[in-house]
């Protein structure tokens, strides 16, 4: 008699394993990319080049970007063919090869070349097309939930750990040590991520040719797309003169070696307040007015820093209000993503969510770098700037539905045939609080779009593989 398939709510050793150190892969290279974010304009200011062409300061922040943008889903698709690990190492070692360019360089237009090559080392797709292979359908979401936590948490650690690095070995040792990290991030991908037993595509986490036109056609996908561009740019052309502003000896402020005791409280302050505003969107489902209410702090933030007096208190207080935005839709545009996008397409959302946030910190960075003059030292009409694309996404947002809340599913099942196919479709479609079923047979896999406080999940994971 054949045993009754359970529903298993806990993860194995192997796919713990897996997702712990892959995630680990993943923050040490995102750390890397944001430990110069608020020691880089300062630094960079010194560099051969930067007199006759002072715009490619902020060109340098964000040109990891472009490179990223451009080549991620190529990697992704590479990884099918090649397989995940050689892609991943090839990428580590791009980034490594890029960091070394950028600490040998005494001009910005190396140190621009540099960056660029780091950017080409894009493995996000191919890490997240590993994090599948290792993972059972069931336990996937929880292991991109490790991975999302780790960029959150790079972020945060960068922003007070890069000044203190900064003091102690340089900018140019900061992108020496990046590039030692990334090396050594490819030992734990051979020595610690297990071997794939079985290398597959993975609809809800790979980028599948086939849907880019449905997503590219979905009005609330794009709009999310052109919110993650908009708050990357904004990003990056703000930190092309805060440091600056900061570090400005007749502002008497903060010297660049004591920023990391504004950025620590206001990174730790600003998770502790984003917690409950991600409770209430989630749990009480006030996404949208969560969402609005966000971008509206980073707008008053980016106001207050261009009309206040530059004053220790009042750039904290401003950064307090920005971060408590930026991480509360950080860690909500994914999930916004993910309910949107049709069943069995959430890899092509994400794919593409993905690029625009690249290409928006690239888009950042020239902004910054055109508009901000050092002999002007007009910080406040970058600051001004960036709060009028606060206000322009707000405009965008403000069109915004309610979104469906439903969560993503997905089963491996044992079906061959377009009949079996379709009928298990309509079996699923007729549980409470399933809104949508598609398998694809060429996976083996049934991916479903869910009311998790409706759906019995046991039934529905019992369902697909019996």
């Amino acid at each position: 008699m054949k045993p009754k398939a359970t529903y298993s709510t806990e993860m194995s050793t192997m796919e713990k394993k897996g997702a712990a150190s892959l995630a680990a892969i993943f923050g040490l290279r995102m750390l890397g990319l944001f430990l110069i974010l608020p020691v880089f304009s300062t630094y960079a200011h010194g560099l051969e080049g930067v007199l006759e062409h002072p715009e490619l300061v902020g060109i340098a922040l964000g040109a990891y970007g472009l490179t990223q943008a451009l080549l991620q889903i190529p990697f992704g698709m590479m990884s099918d063919r090649f397989g995940r690990k050689p892609v991943i190492a090839a990428g580590m070692i791009l980034f490594a090869i890029g960091s070394v360019v950028a600490a040998l360089s005494t001009s910005i237009e190396g140190v621009l070349l540099g960056r660029i090559i780091q950017g080409s080392g894009a493995v996000a797709a191919a890490i997240t097309a590993l994090v599948a292979d290792l993972t059972r359908d069931e336990h996937r979401t929880k292991a991109m939930s490790m991975i999302g936590m780790t960029i959150g948490i790079s972020f945060a650690v960068s922003m007070a750990l890069g000044p203190i690095l900064n003091a102690w070995i340089g900018v140019d040792g900061i992108f020496w040590l990046t590039g030692v990290l990334a090396l050594l991030s490819i030992l734990v991908l051979y020595w610690v991520v297990p071997d794939v037993q079985h290398v597959g595509h993975h609809s809800d986490n790979e980028v599948s040719v086939g849907s880019f036109g449905r997503i590219l056609k979905d009005v609330n996908l794009l709009r999310l797309d052109a919110g993650v561009m908009i708050l990357h740019a904004s990003l990056t052309a703000m930190f092309v003169v805060l440091p600056m502003v900061l570090a400005d000896k007749s502002l008497h402020i903060l010297p660049l070696e004591e920023q990391w005791k504004l950025y620590l409280p206001v990174m730790i302050l600003s998770f502790v307040f984003m917690i409950p505003l991600i409770i209430v969107a989630e749990s009480k489902r006030k996404m949208k007015q969560v969402f609005i209410f966000a971008i509206a702090l980073l707008g008053i933030a980016c106001l207050m820093l261009a009309i206040q007096d530059a004053s220790l208190w009042g750039i904290a207080f401003a950064l307090l209000i920005f971060f408590t935005g930026f991480n509360t839709l950080e860690a909500s545009l994914p999930s916004l993503v993910a309910k949107y996008a049709p069943a069995g397409m959430k890899g092509t959302a994400i794919g593409v969510f993905n690029t625009s946030q690249f290409f928006g910190a690239f888009l950042g960075g020239v902004l910054g770098g055109f508009v901000y003059h050092p002999a002007l030292q007009n910080y406040a009409v970058v600051f001004g700037l960036v709060a009028g694309l606060f206000v322009l996404w707000l405009i965008i947002a403000a069109t915004m539905q309610q979104p469906p809340y439903l969560a993503s599913r997905s089963f491996h099942i044992s079906i061959t045939n377009e009949v079996q196919a379709k009928a298990l479709e309509c079996k699923l479609l007729e549980m409470v609080g399933v809104n949508e079923a598609v398998v694809i047979l060429d996976e083996s896999s049934v991916y479903c779009k869910i009311d998790n406080k409706l759906v019995d999940e046991e039934k529905l994971y019992a369902m697909t593989t019996g």
